[in-house]
């Protein structure tokens, strides 16, 4: 189906550097982002996102355990 749709300039600048990039037209790229903002996403992602992580029952971090230091850890872990 043809439209007119009215664009913000840099936004349809991006569309077209995209189009470029990936050798589609810019219609082609507006219409992918509109599928994927708009269609409804398949169960599987939908259960990913809401799925919780598992926490474990502790009181935080050690004294003394730098978070920023890889040998520190590594150290650590080694020796635990």
């Amino acid at each position: 189906m043809r439209t007119t749709l009215t664009i913000d300039d840099a936004l349809l600048k991006r569309a077209k550097q995209a189009a470029l990039r990936n050798n589609r037209s810019v219609s082609a790229e507006v219409e992918e982002a509109l599928r994927i903002t708009l269609l409804p996403r398949p169960k599987s992602d939908q259960r990913a996102a809401t799925t919780p992580f598992k926490t474990f029952a502790g009181s935080g971090i050690q004294t003394g355990v730098d978070l920023h230091s890889n040998a520190d850890l590594a150290d650590l872990m080694d020796h635990s």
